[in-house]
């Protein structure tokens, strides 16, 4: 199943309590991003001062719908030392937050025990499960969606184990 933006964000706002989002990967394709990718590996860093130059359409929906009293957690399972794409990702974790997203870190080592999907996944109102799939570049392929109420029960007791275990996002240094 192909997804757009769109159709992603009508999807999130249709959420009415919660949307969590598990990722697990230490590298995703960067072809979208490869300027903020390089100009971080420059030097760049976002300045949390200048709100106005953050991307603003995925923290516009965030705070759209966190404003309805929906909560969106994130948490992201990571190898240590964590890799450059992840140390990226961790110096703009602050705009994630500040549109209302609640972010932890666990280091992989901690997560050795736990039962957990083969694919990042996102849980909708822990009933619908969207399963993002990419392939051994870290580049997105698609998304599989299921309503299966096993599966949903399945990734929201995985994603409750590692965000238990997680640390948060202030707290978390790379």
């Amino acid at each position: 199943m192909s997804q757009s933006l769109t159709d992603f964000a009508d999807l999130i706002r249709s959420v009415q309590v919660s949307a969590v989002h598990l990722e697990m990967r230490d590298t995703y394709g960067v072809e979208n991003e490869i300027e903020g990718f390089a100009a971080w590996k420059q030097g760049h860093r976002l300045n949390p001062a200048d709100r106005a130059s953050w991307w603003r359409p995925w923290l516009d929906l965030v705070q759209e719908v966190t404003a309805k009293g929906v909560v969106i957690r994130r948490t992201r399972i990571v190898s240590e030392p964590v890799s450059d794409y992840i140390a990226y990702e961790h110096s703009f974790t602050f705009t994630n937050i500040a549109g209302g997203e609640q972010i932890r870190w666990l280091p992989r080592r901690q997560a050795s025990d736990l039962t957990l999907p083969g694919n990042d996944c996102w849980i909708f109102d822990g009933k619908l499960v969207q399963f993002n799939v990419f392939d051994g570049a870290g580049r997105w392929v698609h998304t599989d969606q299921t309503d299966d109420p096993a599966v949903a029960e399945r990734c929201v007791t995985a994603f409750e184990a590692v965000w238990e275990r997680g640390i948060p996002h202030e707290k978390y240094t790379v």
